[in-house]
């Protein structure tokens, strides 16, 4: 099972991932999932019938077309195919502040060790982790360090954060 940092603590991550998803079809029943936007503007309905499904954005989407259902979404994903793309943390903000998401906001993909702290302050709350054995080295160390996602090999790299004061909600790493 993949891990979680959110909101400074190491949680088991109870949502799939689908990445790719033509259709219904493609989504794995009886667990929650988050799809990607296409998918769910295409069976939109289904996936709220179904239950328990949030939505992954990529940079190049509009945090436009979640704004009638950011109320009823318990987790909308943004994906960084690469670190330095700053598209993925404008469209956290737009979420927070334009659109008032209040729900669990969460940063996948590329994420670099030094975006820990302007991912909070963007607004997430969540970082995905590919492994519990990367998380707790996420906690427990002050360097680089490397993980591999063991479904597609992508680097994953993250950081130890306790700058900041404890309790402060901001921050999803402790």
């Amino acid at each position: 099972m993949s891990a979680l940092i959110r909101n400074r603590r190491i949680v088991d991550d109870r949502y799939t991932l689908v990445r790719a998803a033509a259709s219904l079809a493609d989504v794995p029943d009886g667990v929650p999932v988050i799809v990607p936007l296409t998918l769910w503007k295409q069976r939109r309905a289904a996936l709220i019938a179904r239950g328990e499904a949030g939505v992954w954005l990529g940079p190049g989407d509009d945090p436009a077309a979640l704004s009638d259902d950011v109320g009823r979404l318990p987790v909308i994903a943004i994906d960084f195919p690469h670190s330095t793309d700053s598209r993925s943390r404008a469209h956290a903000r737009a979420l927070r502040h334009r659109y008032a998401f209040v729900n669990e906001l969460r940063a996948i993909g590329d994420v670099r060790r030094d975006q820990i702290d302007d991912l909070a302050q963007s607004g997430f709350d969540t970082v995905a982790i590919a492994g519990r054995s990367c998380a707790e080295s996420a906690r427990s160390d002050d360097v680089p360090f490397h993980c591999e996602d063991e479904s597609t090999g992508a680097a994953a790299r993250f950081m130890r954060q306790g700058r900041r004061a404890p309790g402060d909600m901001g921050s999803p790493c402790a």
